[in-house]
């Protein structure tokens, strides 16, 4: 189970934060809607919950970078939470994000533990599971998720899985993970080391096992045409508009859809 059609994609960064028309308005349903409108059917937003257990579509997990207000909202009611202003744009609940762009896919990262079972409960709804790929740096967390959703919700794979794949010359074959995507970026940093992640083979190894690779946060041209000449699945960007661009000049696709997800990729994703 999928909800990636084929690719490749553009999937629009917290609603493609830096688009024309979007700064100052990151993860609001307006940005949201301009990156939709603009050719970006899917979206990536991170979840976060509030401390009367409600699930909002935020990046950070203070209010105080983004908004007029400040505090954890992890340490906030949702009251408080929902009078916060981000460039005069209130922030979006998932579930009413999910249902004002029913077309689209979403690329969901859990940012906290309060957040997994809300999610869980969201996505119940298959109108909005089909639609997402869930994902997060902790393994816990999202361990947790796949748990509480057996299987009924597509996962992205985590640190684990990444590093397995991309580093282990042999065994990387013997991998069994349930996700349908490695969204990873280019590089990882392990100490004043910095790791190469996405190169040839490892975009080769995923698609062998019947996963795509998605990117991020990738907000410059030249990068976005290296990454799709290796053969990426996806650029998570915030800057949609210069990466829908770049695979017009291609000649390819990108992320234009229906309002079903499509059932197929570059090779059936099959779950493992």
């Amino acid at each position: 189970m999928t909800p990636f059609d084929a690719p490749p994609h553009v999937i629009a960064h917290r609603g493609g934060a830096l688009m024309p028309g979007n700064i100052g308005r990151e993860n609001t349903l307006r940005a949201f809607r301009a990156a939709w409108d603009a050719g970006a059917h899917h979206l990536e937003t991170d979840v976060h919950a509030t401390s009367d257990g409600v699930l909002v579509a935020l990046h950070d997990d203070h209010l105080d970078r983004v908004s007029d207000t400040s505090g954890a909202v992890a340490e906030l009611p949702w009251s408080a939470v929902q009078s916060a202003r981000v460039g005069g744009e209130p922030v979006p609940l998932l579930a009413d994000l999910m249902d004002a762009l029913p077309g689209a896919t979403f690329t969901i990262d859990i940012k906290a533990p309060g957040a997994i079972a809300l999610l869980a409960t969201v996505l119940a709804d298959p109108r909005r599971g089909r639609r997402a790929c869930v994902g997060s740096f902790s393994e816990r967390r999202l361990w947790s998720f796949r748990l509480r959703t057996r299987g009924r919700v597509a996962t992205s794979a985590g640190r684990v899985g990444i590093a397995w794949l991309r580093y282990a010359p042999v065994g990387w074959r013997l991998l069994h993970s349930p996700a349908v995507a490695y969204q990873v970026p280019m590089t990882f940093a392990a100490g004043p080391l910095r790791l190469r992640v996405v190169t040839r083979e490892f975009v080769r190894r995923a698609h062998d096992v019947g996963a795509q690779v998605h990117v991020w946060t990738i907000d410059d041209e030249a990068t976005m045409e290296a990454l799709l000449d290796l053969g990426v699945d996806g650029l998570v960007t915030d800057r949609p508009d210069l990466a829908l661009a770049v695979l017009r000049r291609r000649g390819v696709g990108g992320s234009a859809r229906s309002s079903s997800p499509g059932p197929t990729s570059r090779r059936r994703l099959r779950r493992r």
